[in-house]
């Protein structure tokens, strides 16, 4: 509050700011901070130092003579003003919400922030200065700023950092991008934007993901070779538990590339309609990398061996299980603050589920609907090769089944997939330390 009104604040930052004050005697780590204040999310550096300079504004403090939140190089941030008195909800008086500037009554400072967000790369004005220019102007009127801005040179990148800057300041107005002149190039500015802010936590995420994916194909492979080993009338050696750990390990982590990206990009670039575009992307990277990897098996088998078994496992299979994947993820995760979700204990092991179970239910589809699976697949092309020890036969006996049928389609199509959505999110929820 100031002189008795509120003075808004983003939910993430007052709980930034009420960290800083309750550890006042020292210099909090900037580890510590993204702990405390962004625990069930990853965040880039940027976004503490976005926080950081919100505060600062909110407080009219100035960082060059801070009076109350004060840099400390290469470790964090320590707020320094000296009195601080704590009062009870009783001992307050009634506050009023400090309204917005009136834009009509401030035009030099709209246009002057708008001459900031619309000036040109190589300028005095930096990433920073134009990222404060859009927030002042949220601040002055978005519609005001948005009817001003109009088509002028630059419009495009400038609507772009609006858009972005919405969502750090309280009581923002929409930004829209579809339907305006340049949309187009505007969403690339939008997206080349947040995928730069967040590459080195893309990177991190990408490669969980892609482990993850691994360690559940090299697991589902292991125990299917236990149980082509050990099952009834098995005579494969154990040797192929192995053989199949490896191929599972490959196969999982090649699938988790791709849905793994399309997760990550979604994540990383969406903020509306969050959920949607994380199905989406995640079906499009299953299809993809599901796709190049059916036409890479189907061009080296015939090349070695001049004939493929034509059902092998392709785009199809990768854009359901991909869009299972997705399905699963978005829905136990909501990170309305932005960010990539990091959940911990529980709430991780609820995302694990929850995607396992949304790839399992695309699993069982593809095995109701006659397309095959990993292991199918392998089964089709062993019957290509004579005396390969690699047949589902002691797993459908298993099932009850002379050979393999319905109940073993499902049993593997949903196993597989179960297995495939967990790792995936497993990997894909790690949080860098």
């Amino acid at each position: 509050m100031r002189a008795g009104r509120i003075v808004p604040l983003i939910p993430r930052y007052l709980d930034l700011l009420l960290v800083l004050v309750e550890r006042r005697h020292e210099a909090v780590h900037r580890h510590a901070i993204f702990d405390a204040v962004w625990s069930d999310v990853v965040v880039s550096e940027g976004a503490l130092t976005q926080a950081v300079r919100s505060l600062r504004r909110a407080l009219c403090d100035d960082p060059r003579e801070p009076r109350f939140i004060r840099t400390v190089s290469r470790h964090g941030y320590q707020f320094v003003f000296q009195t601080v008195e704590e009062l009870d909800d009783a001992e307050q008086a009634t506050p009023t919400v400090e309204s917005s500037e009136n834009p009509a009554a401030a035009p030099d400072k709209v246009e002057s922030a708008l001459a900031i967000l619309l000036a040109r790369n190589g300028t005095t004005a930096n990433g920073d200065a134009r990222r404060d220019a859009a927030e002042q102007l949220h601040s002055l009127g978005t519609e005001e700023a948005l009817r001003r801005l109009d088509s002028r040179p630059g419009h495009e990148r400038a609507r772009a950092l609006l858009r972005d800057a919405r969502w750090e300041v309280l009581g923002a107005g929409h930004v829209p991008i579809l339907g305006q002149p340049g949309a187009l190039l505007t969403a690339v500015h939008l997206a080349g934007l947040r995928l730069r802010r967040v590459w080195r936590e893309i990177e991190e995420r990408w490669a969980g993901a892609a482990v993850g994916g691994g360690l559940a194909g090299a697991l589902g492979g292991t125990l299917g070779g236990l149980a082509l080993c050990l099952g009834p009338h098995g005579r494969a050696a154990l040797s192929l538990c192995a053989v199949l750990a490896l191929l599972g390990a490959f196969v999982g982590g090649v699938g988790a590339v791709g849905v793994g990206a399309g997760l990550v990009a979604a994540e990383a670039v969406f903020r509306s309609a969050r959920g949607a575009m994380i199905v989406a992307l995640g079906a499009i990277g299953g299809s993809a990398i599901g796709g190049s990897a059916h036409l890479l098996a189907r061009w080296t088998l015939e090349g070695l061996f001049g004939h493929a078994p034509s059902p092998l496992a392709g785009g199809v299979e990768g854009l359901l299980i991909g869009a299972g994947a997705g399905l699963g993820y978005a829905l136990a995760t909501h990170p309305e603050a932005g960010g990539m979700a990091a959940p911990r204990g529980m709430r991780r092991a609820i995302v694990v589920l929850l995607t396992g179970v949304g790839c399992g239910v695309a699993g069982l589809i593809l095995a109701l609907t006659g397309h095959h699976s990993g292991a199918m697949s392998l089964e089709l092309l062993a019957r290509s090769f004579p005396g390969s020890q690699v047949s589902l036969e002691p797993l459908a006996r298993l099932l009850g089944e002379v050979s393999p049928g319905l109940a073993t389609r499902l049993l593997i199509g949903s196993g597989e997939g179960a297995l495939f959505g967990a790792g995936l999110a497993f990997g894909l929820t790690r949080r860098p330390r």
